[in-house]
């Protein structure tokens, strides 16, 4: 039985067409799945809830990106969390670093680090923000990084 070129590019094409549509079916499913989580949603809210950061993104607007679903410092199984979210404001972007646990008995997440850093450089700690900040430069808040660490 002989099948035709026609036929085999036509099945080729085909193929390559319902692939890549599975493909950008999971990797939305994916992401929606993590937006969605008590993880994530936890961090994103401790930004929103910081005035130093917001102003220092330039926000509101604050837009959370998709997470990189190829980038080692995204960790998660049963009990912890870690994610390198991204983020921007009007005037400028960088990373959430989060690392949560869950407690197995109430089964809640609970935020154990966030930390923003800023394209420029600066750290933000979010869950033990500087005293009194409220609008700050960026030599300033050079000066006040909390020297937190990423491990």
């Amino acid at each position: 039985m002989r099948i035709s070129t026609s036929h085999l590019q036509q099945l080729t094409i085909f193929t390559t067409v319902l692939t890549g549509g599975g493909i950008t079916t999971m990797y939305c499913l994916m992401q929606s799945k993590f937006a969605e989580s008590d993880y994530h949603r936890l961090a994103v809210r401790e930004l929103e809830s910081c005035p130093l950061a917001m102003e220092s993104l330039g926000a509101p607007p604050l837009k959370v990106h998709n997470i990189h679903l190829t980038d080692r410092d995204n960790r998660i199984d049963q009990r912890s969390a870690q994610l390198k979210i991204p983020v921007t404001g009007s005037k400028t972007g960088g990373y959430l670093y989060t690392t949560s646990f869950r407690d197995f008995n109430t089964n809640r997440w609970t935020l154990k680090q966030a930390v923003l850093r800023l394209r420029e450089g600066q750290t933000i700690n979010l869950l033990r923000p500087p005293a009194g900040a409220t609008a700050a430069s960026s030599e300033e808040l050079a000066e006040r990084d909390d020297s937190a660490r990423w491990d």
